[in-house]
């Protein structure tokens, strides 16, 4: 081959290589666009999701900022104070047993709402728990429950509350958790200024 022309045909080589790389270049920065758009489209609804959750619980326990009127309504102490087995807390759970025995999950009915005790015997509102036993929802279900896209966590028996095996999902609709909204155990939570058991 003459010098020339394999000059000629390097060049070309070149120029053609050199497109073809732009052109894979932009082709991946296009692609990773999207997959970054549709991560982002993906994780949109579940936090819209979570946040109208979080309000729709607020909203229908508010009127429980008043530990009187959740009693009213049939809600009563369990457990004691719920204390965390390294550190944090559940707080005071006050279960609505109607609610409880029928196996209801619905956000505007919680099964129990959840209290803090403060210095010199109040009681702080702070969120939320919706708990069916296992038995009655795994009778007819095939999948644990779940609210609004949060998937309920599960406890086995035999367990500290000496219930059957049950599933619950805490909603900190009042007390944010650095943990996350719906996890079960919050660690700005205590029961020091609890006077009667903790559990």
């Amino acid at each position: 081959m003459r010098p020339r022309r394999f000059a000629a045909l390097y060049h070309y080589c070149t120029i053609t290589l050199i497109l073809m790389s732009g052109y894979m270049g932009r082709a991946l920065a296009q692609e990773a666009g999207s997959q970054s758009t549709m991560n982002h489209q993906h994780a949109t609804p579940d936090r819209d999701k979570a946040s109208a959750l979080i309000s729709i619980v607020r909203n229908a326990t508010e009127r429980f900022k008043d530990v009187k009127r959740a009693e009213s309504e049939g809600y009563a102490l369990q457990f004691g104070c719920v204390s965390g087995p390294d550190s944090g807390a559940m707080g005071l759970h006050f279960i609505n047993g109607e609610i409880l025995s029928n196996s209801i999950i619905d956000p505007t009915r919680p099964t129990i709402v959840i209290y803090e005790p403060v210095p010199g015997g109040g009681l702080r509102l702070i969120g939320a728990d919706f708990l069916v036993f296992a038995d009655a929802w795994n009778a007819t279900h095939s999948s644990p429950p779940e609210l609004m896209g949060q998937l309920f966590h599960y406890f086995e028996t035999p367990n500290r509350f000496e219930l059957p095996a049950f599933y619950t999902l805490h909603v900190w609709a009042w007390k944010d958790n650095p943990n996350g909204a719906f996890v079960n155990w919050h660690p700005n939570v205590n029961c020091q200024s609890f006077s009667g058991q903790s559990f």
